[in-house]
């Protein structure tokens, strides 16, 4: 038998891939997710990030955060370095994307960067991926110093807010916010001397630690939540013992802090699986409350309540810094889709108060649709109820109501400590009879 001459293995067939290239095709895999078919990063998470350790399921989260949060900028510098410009659903630009979202962002060595991008593409995509990341490095590719908002979100808050308000939310996107942890009872002045403190029963600390290995975990004397959510339970005040209904309850922030202060607390969910973290946030903390599955579409009480708590479902706009992929799978479409469900469920849960009863609205929304017009759409269809205006000393310091009496944080407010998330806050008083 004549041995045939092997034919030259092409560069990278068969070869194995360089180590750490799984993290970073979990990250495209991410990416891809949330541009293409709109997933929220955190559910395409699950399915993206299989198999990989958690120090390798951070790092690909970390690496799809920060593509999302500066696409718009890394975007620009892709398409200075080509001569036709590449379609937005070519895998090239998305490893293209991930790869200079390490380079730039988070840092990462140049040589690893380019060893683990090569094997996520094939052919000519893979000769221009790998020439335009050399010629990043040649000429020493910088971001700008902030972090530019897709051009429909800039469009529609510059319309709604200002120009101003966009550049503000610009600086707050660039940079992933603190931690906020909220507490059931207030901490002792010595404890957490790395922290601030910006309310009663509130700490905020530097971004980067690990949440299960900080102090008192285990204990369940706080959990993590952001200032700005924890203003609607906080406009409730103590409970003594009366009943409040939480409804769209999970993950549970708001249950605990009404169950700490003293409420008895029906928490509403129609989703099992977040449910299911309700109930260990309330089990590692100790903290009591019934616990229902149920769509409030569909769902009623077996009483009227003291006061009911509705954080609507919305297109969580406010969140863009803690999850900077909501403002590219957010478009008006969807604004106005979730508003209509909003005056559906805020009509319901008027319902089920009893006459003089405390009914909070909130929204982790920067859309006036899901926020100021869902309120004045109900007092228009509700006249005997009114607007129970919140007043400054209910507030912790630099978070003001406006004119009307609600509560709304927009980008900038605590900037200096570490800014807050977007928020929509009304407080509306029943009929007494």
């Amino acid at each position: 038998m004549v041995d045939r001459p092997r034919r030259p293995k092409q560069r990278g067939q068969h070869e194995p891939d360089p180590t750490g290239t799984a993290p970073r095709r979990a990250a495209l895999r991410l990416v891809d997710a949330v541009l293409r078919r709109g997933d929220p990063l955190d559910i395409a998470m699950h399915a993206a990030a299989q198999g990989l350790t958690g120090a390798d399921r951070a790092f690909a989260v970390a690496i799809a955060s920060e593509t999302l949060r500066w696409m718009v900028d890394i975007d620009a510098l892709i398409d200075s370095a080509t001569a036709q410009i590449l379609p937005d659903d070519v895998k090239s630009r998305t490893v293209l994307r991930i790869a200079l979202a390490q380079l730039l962002v988070l840092k990462s060595p140049a040589h690893a960067v380019v060893a683990t991008a090569l094997p996520l593409v094939a052919g000519g995509p893979r000769r221009l991926v790998h020439a335009i990341l050399s010629r990043a490095q040649q000429d020493e590719w910088q971001l700008p110093e902030r972090a530019t908002l897709p051009l429909p979100t800039a469009e529609r808050w510059a319309e709604q807010w200002s120009l101003a308000m966009v550049e503000v939310a610009e600086a707050g996107w660039s940079t992933p916010p603190p931690i906020d942890l909220s507490f059931a009872a207030e901490p002792g002045a010595d404890e957490w001397p790395d922290a601030i403190s910006l309310a009663p029963r509130h700490r905020r600390l530097p971004r980067g630690q690990a949440v299960e290995a900080m102090p008192g975990y285990s204990e369940g004397g706080w959990w993590i939540q952001d200032l700005a959510a924890s203003l609607p339970a906080r406009l409730l005040g103590s409970g003594g013992g009366r009943t409040v209904l939480d409804l769209c309850a999970a993950p549970g922030g708001k249950t605990m802090q009404l169950a700490a202060a003293g409420w008895r607390v029906v928490a509403v969910d129609s989703s099992a699986k977040r449910l299911e973290r309700l109930s260990a946030n309330m089990a590692r903390t100790g903290l009591a409350a019934d616990i229902v599955q149920a769509d409030i579409r569909s769902w009623a009480p077996a009483a009227l309540a003291d006061a009911v708590l509705l954080d609507a479902p919305c297109s969580a706009t406010g969140i863009f810094r803690r999850h900077p992929d909501v403002l590219h799978r957010i478009e008006q479409r969807q604004i106005e889709e979730m508003a209509v469900l909003q005056t559906e469920l805020l009509a319901r849960a008027a319902r089920w108060v009893k006459p003089g009863g405390t009914l909070i609205y909130a929204t982790c929304s920067l859309e006036r649709a899901e926020g100021e017009d869902q309120v004045a759409t109900f007092l228009d269809h509700h006249p005997s109820w009114r607007i129970d205006p919140v007043c400054a000393d209910e507030l912790p310091d630099a978070i003001a109501p406006n004119a009307n009496g609600f509560v709304r944080t927009l980008p900038g407010v605590l900037s200096d400590a570490g800014g807050l998330d977007g928020f929509f806050v009304a407080r509306l008083r029943a009929p007494a009879q």
